[in-house]
């Protein structure tokens, strides 16, 4: 008999456990748990419970300040080079694609209030190794946008107080360009709020809310002036004619795509909302207000700051890095204070985006953890803050070590192509889980849609970014088009649902979810060719992790459960279900 961890507990031991990986995988890659397992048995691997005191106001606050702020101020200038003053359309499309991808997780985490997010959808859904995948990649998109919006922090505080990035940060020569800056502020910035939310998340929702609001009185008065002060032509004429296009759409709408796979590294705080609902007093009713509003008040911010930046300043002149600053320094008539301003605002929007994300990123590792594809280390909650402490501890000095010397340029892309590959899977998994119950229901109708309309959307984007134009490229997008609303009808109704959510559900099934998919895909198609490398690198970094360890922690972890049922512990199941009393 084996017992818990025994694959590691030699050398000898773990070269057999290696001799049986294909028996493994093929017994534990697919192993799917269930809702009632996640918010019982697998929820109290962390020990203690995380405490239920947050309201749908928390939440939004939580949504508002995880993605207002950090995202808009670092993405938009880099957003603004590929769609120009469109960019307020690349706002509202990204905005769009987020609010379905968030009604999926709504779903999901109404049915199951657990921490795990992603994570926990996938494992019961389509299992452990699909859940593990994606689950990595999520935690690798936060530590690399925080540790990117970290950085930007020292940007923007500099601009606050008048003093130039360059002091601020320290070169090293000796190290390769894009990591040779090394920043103090950023670690320290993000060591302190690591310490914050490890103390309390009631307090840190507290914070948060001082900090967001704050904030949004900043951008109100940027939204303000920038529409008092701008001009309208600039939303057709560029600074430099002779140079760049003119025009509302001067890269067409193939800009205004790749502008919005850009800028949706600023809606990735919604997501960190439902790893709270572990913590919601009546996740029924405030994970969609949560999630849902949260997304919408955002795409409205948006919209409003791109289009007041588009007013202030030709697309051309847009500063990669510090758009709104650069908008007003060095301005003559008097509105160069203005760039002090919006420095002081943005240093608090990053530190409520930072604080949201960092409590995100931990509780999808506290999960994870829980599922023993990670040390159980992780998924420890302190008696007494009733917080992951061990995964928050962790994440953060990971975070900060990256945010110490890598520049924002190098994990921008990688970040937007993780976040997407995230919620397409969630998309599916939705469908997946309303259309097949395990045991009963044919699941082959469900996935041959599903691996269908994925082809059908990838043609899609392939030949919109690829093909020339002309009349074959409108006749070949015009034919996927009839094809993907073809392949929903056709699904919708030959194929009952089932199982109907209890509580709340996705709206207008398979349509919202389909399009998600579709948007999720088009919009990976819009990002270039090195952030699918450094994608596909990272990805096989996960799969060789799980097959040389998390395949056979999992494994031993069945095994010990088995026996230890089997001893008659099951019967805590029952307390724990009992004591929950949250799924209403």
């Amino acid at each position: 008999m084996e017992s818990h961890g025994s694959s590691f507990s030699s050398l000898q031991a773990y070269f057999r456990a290696l001799s049986q990986t294909p028996t493994r995988l093929s017994r534990r890659a697919g192993s799917v748990s269930t809702s009632f397992d996640e918010v019982s048995r697998v929820r109290a691997r962390s020990g203690p419970y995380m405490q239920r005191t947050l309201r749908w106001f928390d939440l939004v606050g939580f949504g508002v300040g995880g993605m207002v702020g950090a995202g808009v101020f670092v993405s938009t200038g880099r957003g603004a080079l590929c769609a120009g003053p469109a960019l307020v359309l690349s706002y509202a499309i990204a905005g769009l694609c987020a609010l379905l991808s968030a009604f999926c997780y709504t779903e999901f985490a109404v049915d199951m209030p657990v921490a795990g997010g992603a994570f926990s959808y996938l494992r019961v859904t389509f299992g452990e190794f699909a859940a593990f995948l994606t689950g990595a990649n999520l935690v690798m998109d936060y530590v690399m946008s925080n540790a990117a919006v970290a950085r930007s922090f020292t940007a923007y505080l500099g601009t606050a107080i008048g003093v130039s990035t360059d002091k601020w940060r320290l070169t090293v020569p000796s190290l390769p360009d894009g990591f040779n800056q090394i920043d103090i502020v950023a670690v320290l910035v993000v060591l302190i709020i690591t310490l914050i939310i490890c103390y309390s998340t009631r307090e840190s929702s507290v914070v948060n809310m001082v900090l967001t609001a704050l904030h949004i009185l900043f951008i109100a008065f940027v939204i303000l002036v920038g529409f008092w002060q701008g001009d309208w032509t600039n939303f057709t004429k560029p600074g430099d004619p002779e140079h760049h296009p003119s025009g509302f759409f001067p890269f067409g709408a193939s800009g205004v795509f790749e502008g919005a796979a850009m800028v949706y590294l600023s809606y990735i705080g919604y997501d960190a909302v439902s790893t709270m609902a572990e913590e919601a007093r009546d996740p029924v009713k405030d994970i969609p207000i949560g999630v849902s509003g949260s997304v919408i008040l955002v795409t409205i911010l948006y919209c409003l700051m791109a289009a007041s930046m588009s007013k202030l300043l030709p697309y051309d002149m847009f500063n990669a890095e510090t758009p709104f600053v650069a908008a007003f320094r060095g301005k003559s008539d008097g509105w160069g204070w203005v760039s002090n301003v919006i420095g002081v605002g943005a240093s608090f929007g990053i530190l409520t985006s930072l604080l949201v994300a960092m409590l995100g990123q931990a509780r999808y590792m506290c999960v994870i953890g829980r599922s023993s594809v990670v040390p159980a280390w992780f998924a420890r909650v302190h008696p007494k803050t009733s917080t992951p402490v061990n995964a928050s501890a962790f994440l953060g000095v990971f975070t900060a070590a990256i945010a110490l010397f890598t520049e924002l340029r190098v994990l921008v892309d990688l970040v937007s192509i993780g976040t997407l590959f995230v919620f397409y899977m969630v998309a599916n998994a939705v469908i997946y889980r309303r259309y097949v119950a395990q045991g009963t229901t044919d699941p082959r109708p469900t996935v041959f849609f599903l691996c269908s309309f994925t082809l059908t959307s990838t043609i899609f984007t392939l030949t919109w970014k690829f093909a020339p134009p002309g009349q074959p490229k409108g006749f070949m997008l015009s034919a996927c088009g009839v094809i993907a609303l073809a392949l929903m009808q056709i699904f919708h109704c030959m194929v009952p649902q089932a199982r109907k959510p209890e509580f709340w559900g996705v709206p207008l099934m398979p349509w919202i979810p389909s399009i998600s998919i579709f948007l999720n895909i088009f919009l990976l198609g819009s990002l270039n060719g090195p952030s699918y490398v450094q994608f596909g690198l990272f990805s096989a970094l996960v799969v060789l992790v799980y097959v040389f360890y998390s395949v056979h922690a999992s494994f031993d972890a069945e095994e010990d459960e088995f026996f230890g049922q089997k001893n008659g512990e099951s019967h805590m199941e029952s307390k724990e279900i009992e004591d929950l009393g949250l799924k209403v």
